[in-house]
């Protein structure tokens, strides 16, 4: 028996080492990350002088602005404004109110529409591009010029709520068309 007790005794204790080793091994203290380090000076980056504000609103180009209308009206029960027309931009819109945002619906306004081409191209319509507020939309032109981020014109023009806005191009934006919009 004492036998017996023995090679039970000197079983405990060689599970306890083994326990002891895996214990102390979750105990080990991950290393920790250093900093990244460099003998190069940082630049300072200077406080940007605009800034992006709120989405404004979507815009989605359409086929049939009067069905486009009854579908946002009729179907989910949206506000919804009068068609208003654009000549400058080549484009008829009309608003839809959401609670945060807007869509906004494009129609060609003559053949030499941007939207004409678009929907040559999209025959069902689709989305036009994202209009994002900025608080500075001169600085913002003039940023983004620095930057090497081409426009679709030189400078900011009035937009169909009659502030400045000014259009990036997609390939400078993740394939996006993007608005700026003063707000």
């Amino acid at each position: 028996m004492a036998g017996v007790l023995r090679a039970a005794a000197a079983a405990a204790a060689a599970a306890a080492v083994s326990a002891r080793g895996l214990f102390s091994r979750l105990q080990t203290p991950v290393p920790t990350v250093r900093a990244f380090s460099t003998s190069q000076s940082l630049h300072h980056v200077a406080a940007p002088v605009w800034n992006l504000g709120r989405l404004n609103h979507v815009a989605i180009a359409v086929p049939d602005l009067e069905k486009a209308k009854a579908f946002y009206k009729n179907v989910l029960g949206a506000q919804v404004s009068e068609a208003v027309p654009l000549p400058e931009h080549g484009v008829s819109v009309i608003f839809v109110s959401l609670g945060n945002t807007k869509i906004e619906l494009l129609h060609p306004l003559g053949k030499d529409s941007p939207i004409a081409g678009f929907l040559q191209k999209n025959k069902a319509g689709g989305m036009h591009h994202v209009c994002i507020e900025v608080d500075n939309i001169y600085a913002a032109v003039l940023d983004l010029k620095e930057k090497k981020i081409r426009s679709l014109s030189e400078e900011a023009q009035i937009g169909a709520h009659g502030k400045p806005v000014i259009f990036l191009h997609p390939k400078d934006c993740g394939g996006v068309l993007v608005e700026l919009e003063q707000a």
